[in-house]
């Protein structure tokens, strides 16, 4: 689903929500979920640790509050689990929506597990206007496997005028305001400090979010390449084309922003820090950065994406952020006939309000979501515990040469 087609969907929602609540005809059922032992993925099995919850807010230049998942110490199998809203942060009047909800499997505030600290970091960069709890499927289960999550909530609405070209230079920025958060948090001596460790981090996200992954990991944005490629989508009507028509003409904007005397005629200052050791970037939004821009990024990374996704769509998104890049290791997995969507979470209950415009953000036509969820675990997962634990074990499963799993193609170099 494309930002575009949400914003159709709000004002649609403002006129006839009271009307046709239940006579707008549903999506199709998605495809059954294949049959996959956990023997074969065996990394979407949830890890050792218990799992805990909290929200905190960290001073910058522009507040930021920060959903955080770390392993925590045994709780009781009775004790609360957090309920995750799936929010969508919409324009006014109707401001933050929750399309869904899911049960999760932390505890709030429960009491960290320092036997075996400090983890290394994951820092987790939602979609555009969503917030971080509608990934916490994937945040609870790294967490499970001994890492501590960080995820900001970017500072921004789901208004594609006014709100998306900031966030191209305001994410990255972000990100560096996170990574001072750290060092001041253990520069205080906090509690929470305690717990990860700053010299080992990984940057995933999801559609804008996997922009900013591949910002931190040092990705340039290149202006030629941005408006040649921007010109030809606007002039053929590709996939992504509206995209481009609500950043093209802010890309002196965007300079001003981000302090900038003028528009760079080819490659823009990097936003990175030194220590983001791999990324993830999840239908990443690659096209900004271009082969040159690309080019910079020298670190692992492990980009994933759907090949039905028209938002970020997988040969300017997904395959680029593989292709043009410097690392040594390099993994590309395509999800076969998926869409955007497919990253957000499992949407088990549906607000009456939300339920005729539910499957643009919960559905998929080809696709279950367990089952994707799953094989997105599976292979993060073991990326991570490869980079950031030189988990051997979990590093050779992304070098087996059998890899054969239904609607997933995937290719290494390493």
């Amino acid at each position: 689903m494309s930002v575009g087609n949400v914003t159709k969907i709000v004002v649609v929602f403002i006129v006839v929500i009271g009307l046709l609540v239940g006579f707008l005809p549903k999506r199709g059922n998605p495809t059954a979920a294949p049959v996959v032992e956990a023997s074969e993925i065996p990394y979407s099995i949830q890890g050792t640790y218990s799992i805990g919850f909290t929200t905190l807010s960290i001073d910058s230049n522009s507040p930021l509050s920060l959903a955080v998942w770390y392993p925590a110490e045994q709780v009781n199998e009775y004790e609360t689990k957090v309920s995750y809203p799936f929010e969508v942060k919409f324009t006014q009047p109707l401001g933050t929506l929750s399309v869904a909800s899911f049960e999760g499997k932390a505890v709030l505030n429960a009491p960290p597990d320092f036997s075996m600290s400090p983890y290394p970091l994951v820092i987790l960069s939602p979609g555009f206007g969503i917030r971080p709890t509608a990934y916490a499927w994937l945040a609870e289960h790294l967490a499970s496997y001994g890492f501590v999550v960080l995820s900001p909530n970017h500072n921004e609405q789901l208004d594609p005028e006014h709100h998306l070209w900031r966030a191209v230079i305001a994410r990255p920025k972000d990100i560096l305001a996170v990574f001072s958060y750290v060092d001041e948090s253990i520069q205080a001596g906090t509690a929470l400090s305690k717990l990860y460790d700053p010299t080992t981090v990984a940057v995933i996200g999801h559609s804008f979010g996997g922009y900013t992954a591949l910002a931190a990991a040092g990705a340039r944005i290149d202006t030629r390449s941005f408006r040649a490629y921007c010109s030809d989508a606007l002039e053929n009507e590709t996939d992504g084309a509206w995209l481009c028509g609500k950043l093209l003409h802010h890309v002196s904007d965007m300079a001003n922003l981000a302090g900038l005397d003028s528009v760079p005629n080819d490659l823009w200052p990097a936003w990175t820090d030194h220590r983001v050791d791999a990324i993830v970037p999840m239908a990443g939004n690659a096209f900004f950065f271009g082969s040159e821009g690309l080019s910079e990024i020298s670190v692992p990374v492990m980009a994933i994406g759907g090949t039905a996704d028209t938002d970020s769509p997988f040969m300017w998104g997904t395959h680029p952020a593989y292709e043009y890049v410097s690392s040594t290791t390099r993994i590309e997995i395509a999800l076969n006939d998926a869409e955007h969507m497919i990253f957000t979470c499992p949407c088990e209950k549906i607000p009456w309000y939300m339920k005729i415009f539910s499957g643009e953000f919960c559905f998929d036509q080809s696709w279950d979501r367990t089952y994707a969820h799953r094989l997105i675990k599976h292979f993060t997962t073991a990326f991570l515990l490869g980079e950031l634990k030189d988990n051997a074990a979990a590093a050779a499963i992304l070098t087996r040469d059998d890899i054969s799993l239904q609607g997933l193609e995937f290719q290494i170099e390493k």
